[in-house]
């Protein structure tokens, strides 16, 4: 197993010291399933071209290492000493070294193995690297990827024991631990660390700051939604936000899309009303219920709102399928036009067999026990009502599967979130929770200042953790500026650091 103290000793002298597609698997026959709860992976959008990003080359300034990672951070059971390699990737071309304290910045992996995927697309650490002459540290989240407890993912997933160590908790004491001996084979006990993190690992990235103010002076959060528990966020929030990307993008589009669930309703009830829809929407397998197309239509405007990122805008796309169908073409034929517009031409679409990720069964369980975000639907969208009932999901879902009841309340217990302002002002600093407000998260995310150091930046026309992407030379104005004047807050938490710092040398 190589170190990275070895590893950056080829050029460091001994002495110098030294941071969510919703990948949504469709169910076709509950109204009420963990898919309620969507991930949040900060990669959705440019997972829509899987190709891409699967050919693209870690460059060889990525290199990996393993740390032999405490199981339980919090018991001192016998068991809670046990261990498992966690994985975690260094890029140390600009660093400036510890003998300038230069800072370390830290990627706090989410819901995602931490491979070339997450190495080339969260583009905001490479793209900042020079000019803040940082370490780039990223930490792969336990229960992901290869940072796998008990050996095996077999044995891991085996049931609610061994899942019992899988929590957020847990992993921000993962990582805390992995600076911390990071920066000490480093000699890198000055160097300021920052941490950044996008969606599910945006949360972590601020609850870090607040939980760990010791190890990281700051953190930036991207499409963080930490309001979206515990009724703090309306539980129409997110599809309010989705009607209102479709209905801005073109009021026929939207109007059409309106219309259409009660159309798929009649025909269904016809005798052969559910092949007709099937020929229709030209699904992979007969359907075998409205229920299921609707569900797979419902998630397929949800994600394209949700990373309706430029130059392609997916909303944009799916309104132009659906407009530009000549006028006299019925409602659901519109609609079959924007789903082959967001999808490409294709032998079918929707419900073909899928091969469940690591990714969706980790995020189930996180959701069935402390990540329960109240996602449902009321009158007020384009949609059908279809409300998240916690009951139906605890009892029909959660017990059934890990006989284990979600906490809906355990993240505002542990982290807050009820009153941010007033709470946070008193003791918080320094965390920017980035939004764009055509991300349907950004109803959960914070979206006003909540002191001078914990402020909010958003974008209007901004997709979820699109600051996080690398930076491209069709990148929109908004965007650019947005980067921008989160780089100057890093900076400036880093000087006043580094004052304080000099301040402290001098007594």
């Amino acid at each position: 197993m190589k170190s990275p103290i070895s590893s950056l000793q080829s050029w460091l002298p001994l002495n110098i010291f030294l941071i969510i597609s919703t990948s949504v698997l469709i169910s076709s026959t509950s109204a009420t399933t963990i898919f309620d709860i969507p991930r949040l992976s900060p990669l959705g959008g440019i997972l829509q071209d899987p190709e891409t990003v699967f050919s693209a080359n870690v460059s060889d300034d990525f290199e990996t290492f393993y740390y032999n990672q405490t199981l339980d951070h919090f018991n001192y059971m016998p068991e809670s000493y046990s261990t498992f390699q966690q994985r975690y990737v260094i890029n140390s071309k600009y660093w400036g070294g510890a003998n300038r304290s230069a800072p370390i910045l830290v990627y706090l992996g989410a819901e995602a193995p931490l491979d070339s995927t997450y190495l080339t697309a969260i583009g905001f650490l490479t793209d900042n690297a020079a000019e803040f002459k940082a370490l780039l540290l990223y930490i792969e989240h336990r229960y992901y990827g290869e940072s796998i407890p008990f050996g095996s993912r077999t044995e891991a997933f085996r049931n609610a024991s061994t899942l019992g160590y899988f929590n957020s908790a847990q992993a921000l004491a993962d990582y805390a631990e992995i600076i911390l001996n990071l920066k000490e084979q480093l000699q890198a006990q000055y160097s300021p660390v920052i941490v950044i993190g996008g969606s599910y690992g945006g949360m972590l990235a601020s609850w870090f700051r607040l939980k760990y103010p010791h190890i990281a002076i700051g953190a930036l959060a991207s499409s963080a939604p930490i309001l979206y528990f515990d009724d703090i966020t309306p539980q129409d929030g997110f599809f309010s936000v989705v009607t209102k990307d479709f209905r801005e993008a073109s009021e026929t589009c939207y109007q059409t899309i309106k219309d259409s669930w009660s159309i798929i309703d009649e025909v269904a009830t016809k005798p052969d009303g559910l092949s007709v829809l099937s020929k229709t929407f030209k699904t992979c397998d007969p359907l075998s219920s409205s229920s299921g197309l609707k569900t797979n239509l419902v998630w397929m405007y949800a994600r394209a709102a949700q990373y309706n990122h430029p130059p392609n805008y997916p909303v944009t796309t799916i309104c132009g399928g659906i407009d530009g169908a000549p006028p006299e073409t019925e409602i659901l034929d519109k609609v079959f036009a924007g789903v082959v517009a967001y999808s490409g031409n294709r032998t079918c679409y929707f419900n073909a067999t899928q091969n469940i990720s690591e990714t969706i069964i980790g995020w189930r369980w996180q959701v069935c026990s402390e990540m329960v975000i109240p996602i449902g639907i009321t009158n007020n969208t384009m949609f059908q009502p279809r409300p998240f009932i916690l009951s139906n999901f605890t009892e029909g879902y959660c017990r059934s599967i890990y006989g284990v009841l979600p906490r809906p309340q355990w993240v505002t217990t542990y982290y807050g979130g009820h009153d941010i302002k007033l709470i946070l002002q008193r003791f918080g600093s320094n965390i920017i929770f980035s939004n764009g407000l055509k991300d349907p998260f950004s109803s959960g995310g914070v979206l006003v200042n909540i002191s001078n150091s914990i402020v909010a930046i958003h974008t209007v026309n901004g997709s979820h953790c699109l600051d996080m992407h690398p930076a491209n030379q069709t990148d929109p104005e908004w965007l650019v500026i947005q980067r921008k004047a989160e780089v100057n807050i890093i900076k400036g938490w880093i000087s006043n650091y580094y004052f304080n710092l000099l301040a402290a040398f001098r007594q």
